[in-house]
């Protein structure tokens, strides 16, 4: 802990215990929700400090958390995000209780006060929540008829890598963009086959498409998951197999201070903007929860590609701040199909019926990504980045 931090809870903590002891009454001013179906959090605002106790965690299918000199004003509730379904402040005494129905099971991972600061006038009660992975209570279901329904069918958009001025790798008859081109279009056409996904490409032809600009589009169409597709290359003719890409950590600071740059960032991620520490501390917690659902889609893939005996390299999953896994909040992979310059992957990817099964695996790894709850996703491994 800095020096500058143990100060900052020194001075909430003391603040609290003056607010406490004076006995004054003060109010719930606004309660605030931001994350999603990994990690969610909960802030409360307050006009002073408060001290809260935890009176249900999570079991039953929801947390309830009780706020010392603290009153509620009335009607506050609204609909939630992430694993809040709903949420209410109600009195309680001389208290407040904040009541979150949870929409999966999930368990208090931390809880703090923010004091007054960075030009904020107000007190702030954190409560982050994050999955457990476990099936709700059968009790704490909620019936079909109030139950939240999909509105529509998952969005992916699909990335051929390179085109138009930009050929990519060269194999010994074909380039790496027409081959990443037929494997998208082979891919769009399983995943439409099974009628469960709106599929989009970031071209659809041998056209350039700026690096940055395959991101903005897929983020402004509010994609669900976005798969670059791409054929390795390597000065020994003797390396192949596949391997799959996600954001390293280097490459999420470069996101995050890329993304932060503009002036209407929060806006983009449907965050308040009134509160900058919040803001930021939202988009650190969408970020990882990217990062991870990231994780989790590229051992998938890995899974049905090993599954369909398409030859892999010794470490399949890597990590590096490539330009197309940098958007916040949509995960996303890049898939080195193989390498063009192995004259048996080069067959492989050129041949028609060989790469749609390879695709067909694609297709079924995004589908058991889609099957797995998000409770599940765990962080991948430490060793996923290597050389062949």
């Amino acid at each position: 802990m800095t020096a500058l931090a143990f100060v900052v809870i020194c001075v909430g903590l003391l603040a609290a215990g003056r607010g406490l002891a004076s006995g004054a009454v003060g109010e719930v001013l606004r309660v605030r929700l931001g994350g999603d179906a990994a990690h969610t959090r909960v802030v409360v605002d307050l006009d002073r400090t408060s001290r809260g106790q935890v009176i249900q965690s999570g079991d039953a299918g929801k947390v309830v958390v009780s706020l010392a000199g603290v009153a509620p004003p009335r009607g506050l509730e609204g609909a939630g995000t992430g694993l809040v379904r709903g949420w209410r402040v109600a009195g309680a005494g001389a208290a407040s209780r904040v009541e979150l129905d949870l929409a999966a099971s999930a368990e208090i991972e931390r809880r703090f006060v923010l004091p007054p600061g960075d030009g904020i006038a107000h007190y702030r009660y954190v409560i982050d929540l994050k999955a457990t992975g476990r099936a709700l209570a059968p009790s704490a279901r909620v019936p079909e008829s109030r139950a939240a329904r999909p509105a529509e069918k998952p969005l992916i958009f699909i990335d051929a890598g390179h085109g138009g001025r930009d050929p990519g790798a060269r194999g010994a008859a074909v380039n790496e963009s027409a081959v990443t081109l037929a494997a998208a279009q082979a891919l769009k056409q399983e995943l439409e086959r099974t009628g469960r996904y709106r599929v989009r490409m970031t071209r659809d032809s041998d056209a350039y498409v700026h690096l940055n600009r395959r991101v903005a589009i897929a983020r402004q169409a509010g994609a669900d998951l976005f798969i670059s597709l791409h054929a390795d290359a390597g000065a020994d003719p003797a390396t192949r197999g596949a391997s799959v890409y996600t954001l390293s950590e280097q490459g999420a600071g470069r996101a995050v201070r890329e993304f932060t740059r503009g002036d209407n960032w929060q806006r983009s991620l449907n965050l308040p903007g009134r509160d900058p520490s919040v803001d930021r501390i939202l988009l650190d917690m969408t970020q990882r929860a990217t990062q991870n659902r990231s994780a989790q889609l590229a051992r998938t893939l890995l899974g049905e590609l090993e599954g369909a005996d398409h030859p892999l390299l010794r470490r399949s999953h890597r990590d590096a701040g490539l330009a197309v896994l940098l958007a916040p909040d949509v995960p996303a992979v890049l898939l080195e199909m193989g390498f063009i310059t192995n004259p048996e992957d080069e067959r492989l990817l050129n041949d028609a019926r060989a790469r749609r099964r390879l695709m067909r695996a694609v297709a079924e790894g995004i589908d058991r990504y889609f099957r797995e709850p998000a409770g599940a996703v765990q962080m991948a491994s430490a060793g996923a980045s290597g050389q062949p």
